[in-house]
């Protein structure tokens, strides 16, 4: 069950990790820095992307850490029992899950269509609920191991800034990730008795595929850094090494919050001099 080179602070030697959603931009990332952690990582893909997750296995391999592709589609719930069974099988048990899939399906909200409505509520907030439980359900039926982590599991749900900041055009985004932070909070009321630990983590603007319009020319990079006070925008490695920290035995006296990892966008730039 190794994950290869124990590296400090964090210290996920002996732990396993599943991260769904990583074959690519932040989910990639933070695969990759769990490994790097010492975790071993399931790399979660769907239908048709298994030769990216193969590639970032190989990449986690060739840096000496332990990683395994596991096919799911979140919203299937037989295949996300699946694959925690799976990975399971493989290492020996779960002790971390980075509830990482979504996407964006945006339109005015007259022309949103039912499927697509359904489409972004399933797998940015339905998904969630089934891979926690089926975490949770691994974590309760494996029992304390204190000499691997002071908690029995700890979750990562992965939500955005606009589970506080209204979306125009993308209300379905929205509203899956407003489920997501009351969900997350709930877990954690629920279990914390457990030594279960559920936290989120709230990106901003993060340079990745999924955003690529806002970011790619320098007219759409200017427009896009009137919204972050810090003045540039997020790499997935800043949102990588918020997992770690919150992973990790560091962060073992919270739960029930969501880090927003923003360049201060959720503190509404646009009314800075003003009111």
């Amino acid at each position: 069950m190794s994950g290869g080179v124990d590296s400090n602070p964090y210290g996920l030697s002996g732990q396993v990790a599943l991260v769904t959603g990583a074959t690519s931009g932040i989910g990639r990332q933070t695969a990759i820095a769990l490994a790097g952690a010492g975790a071993a990582v399931a790399v979660n893909y769907r239908d048709g992307s298994r030769q990216d997750a193969e590639a970032v296995c190989a990449d986690i391999a060739a840096a000496g850490g332990t990683a395994m592709p596991v096919h799911a589609d979140v919203r299937e719930e037989a295949q996300v029992d699946s694959m925690v069974a799976e990975t399971v099988a493989h290492f020996g048990t779960l002790h971390i899950l980075v509830a990482n899939a979504g996407l964006e399906r945006p339109a005015p909200f007259q022309d949103m269509s039912l499927e697509d409505w359904r489409m972004v509520i399933d797998v940015n907030l339905t998904g969630q609920f089934l891979c926690t439980r089926a975490a949770i359900r691994e974590f309760l039926r494996r029992g304390m191991q204190p000499d691997i982590s002071h908690a029995l599991g700890k979750i990562v749900c992965m939500s955005s800034v606009h589970q506080r900041i209204p979306w125009a055009f993308a209300a379905n985004y929205a509203a899956s990730k407003g489920g997501v932070a009351l969900l997350m909070q709930s877990l954690a009321q629920e279990f914390a008795p457990s030594r279960i630990r559920v936290n989120a983590i709230a990106p901003g603007a993060i340079r990745t595929p999924i955003n690529r319009k806002a970011w790619e020319t320098d007219a759409a990079m200017q427009e896009l850094l009137t919204l972050m006070p810090y003045g540039r925008i997020g790499e997935t490695s800043d949102i990588a090494n918020a997992v770690l920290w919150l992973a990790s035995d560091l962060s073992d006296y919270m739960t029930g919050e969501t880090l927003f990892v923003d360049g201060g966008m959720s503190l509404y730039p646009s009314f800075r001099g003003a009111g």
